[in-house]
């Protein structure tokens, strides 16, 4: 009897379901440029099947303005943004926060520092080493960037991109002196412990991600896809969200806005021209989104031209 060959196929592990976020800091209202952010990141995770997660960056409190992060929720509600998941706050996460840092100074790859604005001006605020000329009560604390670190990552919107870190960055900061939680260590311990498989948010901050991916990297944390959506400039050319125009979204007539931020998005306003509330221009959208149309250059919003057709 001659004995069967049996193919054993071992199990593959099942891809990650996809989870985007959406991650307003509680400063003020919600404007345009932050609707684009908060549609093109529901979109992009939504149209995947996936889950869009909402997470208030709350690690400065002498920045947040008192019901802010309420009124940033409920502009989502009106818009139609609904999100999975239970929404969280920085502010109430910082023992993870700590037990990272904690991990890496005993592994010597963060550091107490003393060193103030004034020690570092010479060298344009740039830390390579230590030049503090007395120690402070409370110092900072430092992740170790060594010489010749370079960082190569894919966006999927700016396409190649990389940064020298220790020339451009240098040594950059994960606790303030002030006590506050720094956003760059924060950002990275939320995505990973939240299980963020994708990080969709605006073009000003593409230069915090080689940062992000050597701290993710320095924490075995796994590396989201990164895309970096388009801004939204003033007549002056300013980010729309230190400009005048940046008022607060009108929550009453949420059409004209959403179908604004769809076309800076580079999607074709034809696609969602027949719906007649949030509900309807959601599921245009959602069926008519294409993420390859979303262009890598800011959107100047005075050259804007969109219609109302409802």
């Amino acid at each position: 009897m001659i004995a069967a060959e049996i193919n054993v196929m071992m199990p593959m592990n099942p891809p990650k379901p996809v989870r985007g976020r959406f991650a307003p800091s509680p400063t003020g209202a919600l404007h345009l440029g932050s609707l684009l952010t908060a549609l093109g990141s529901y979109l992009h995770a939504k149209a995947q099947g996936g889950e869009w997660w909402v997470r208030i960056e709350d690690v400065d409190r002498d920045r947040e303005l008192p019901g802010a992060a309420e009124s940033q929720l409920d502009s989502l509600r009106r818009f139609g943004l609904e999100w999975d998941g239970e929404v969280v706050r920085q502010s109430a996460r910082g023992a993870l926060y700590q037990a990272a840092l904690d991990s890496l100074l005993t592994r010597g790859l963060a550091f107490e520092c003393h060193c103030s604005r004034n020690d570092l001006a010479a060298n344009h605020g740039l830390h390579r080493h230590c030049l503090a000329r007395s120690r402070r009560p409370q110092p900072a604390f430092r992740f170790r960037v060594h010489p010749g670190c370079k960082m190569d990552f894919h966006d999927e919107v700016l396409g190649s991109q990389s940064q020298q870190v220790d020339r451009e960055v240098g040594d950059f900061v994960l606790k303030r002196a002030d006590g506050h939680w720094a956003y760059q260590l924060a950002v990275v311990v939320d995505d990973g412990a939240q299980g963020i498989t994708e990080v969709v948010r605006g073009a000003d901050l593409a230069d915090s991600t080689a940062r992000q991916i050597l701290l993710q990297k320095a924490l075995a944390l796994p590396t989201p896809r990164y895309l970096h959506l388009p801004l939204l400039l003033d007549e002056n050319g300013r980010k729309l969200s230190k400009s005048l125009a940046a008022l607060p979204l009108d929550t009453e007539h949420a059409l004209p806005a959403l179908r604004l931020v769809w076309q800076a998005l580079g999607q074709p306003a034809k696609a969602v021209a027949a719906a007649a509330n949030p509900q309807q221009f959601l599921s245009l959208a959602l069926a008519n989104f294409e993420p390859g149309r979303i262009p890598a250059r800011p959107s100047a919003l005075h050259n804007m031209v969109f219609t109302n057709p409802a």
